[in-house]
């Protein structure tokens, strides 16, 4: 995009997280997911990855996702309406080893279903923290992505915790690693929930997805 075309997307982002943001459903079971409407994303990661910081830090809410230090504490699949125009989903963290089976069953069975089934699924952001690359379970999450041709971008968390070089040289490995994953879209957004960094670009980029009907 130009640079006036970034400003107007910039701007876009601005208003439609100016907007009201609300919970509407959480879903711990497939048959409790709420009926397909608005175009949702989804936002996907590890267990104390910041999922629900970042989506706090996006809509200007601190209490709207319920956030902790223990890992593995969102265990249902919750739906935020933003003005009417997108869904926010924030889905349960993979990796927490300390989850019951019976847990990991569950939330992997309703997570999978939701993710190969949802017509309204337009995005998903997968969030990797920037101090830790991408491991073993995030190389996982990507193969699924791309086997159920569900489209995911790359979102860096904590990225307020590294030197510049250390940063670049975390996205340039990221950049190399996704350059043949069918399912893997957008530029790599380094983000900071504490700092503010990245966040009004990663509104701009949503401002986008919810626009997709409206441009074409």
């Amino acid at each position: 995009m130009s640079e006036p075309e970034d400003a107007g997307w910039l701007e876009r982002g601005r208003l439609l997280f100016a907007q009201e943001c609300g919970f509407e459903a959480a879903a711990s079971v497939p048959a409790e997911l709420p009926p397909p409407g608005l175009r949702e994303v989804a936002f996907a990661g590890r267990s104390n990855v910041g999922k629900s910081s970042l989506i706090n830090a996006l809509t200007g809410r601190k209490g709207l996702a319920r956030t902790s230090r223990t890992p593995g504490r969102t265990r249902m699949i919750v739906f935020f309406d933003l003005g009417g125009r997108l869904r926010l989903v924030d889905l349960p963290g993979y990796g927490y080893a300390r989850a019951g089976k019976v847990d990991m069953a569950r939330w992997a069975t309703t997570i999978s279903f939701y993710l190969e089934n949802r017509p309204t699924l337009a995005r998903v952001e997968l969030l990797i923290d920037a101090r830790r690359g991408l491991l073993e379970n995030d190389m996982q999450a990507m193969d699924f992505l791309d086997a159920v041709a569900a489209p995911y971008q790359i979102v860096l968390t904590k990225s307020d915790k590294l030197k510049k070089a250390e940063r670049l040289a975390c996205e340039q490995s990221i950049v190399e690693a996704i350059a043949i994953r069918p399912a893997a879209v957008g530029a790599i957004i380094a983000t900071s929930a504490a700092k503010a960094t990245g966040i009004a670009e990663l509104r701009a980029e949503l401002a986008m997805v919810a626009a997709t009907d409206e441009l074409t």
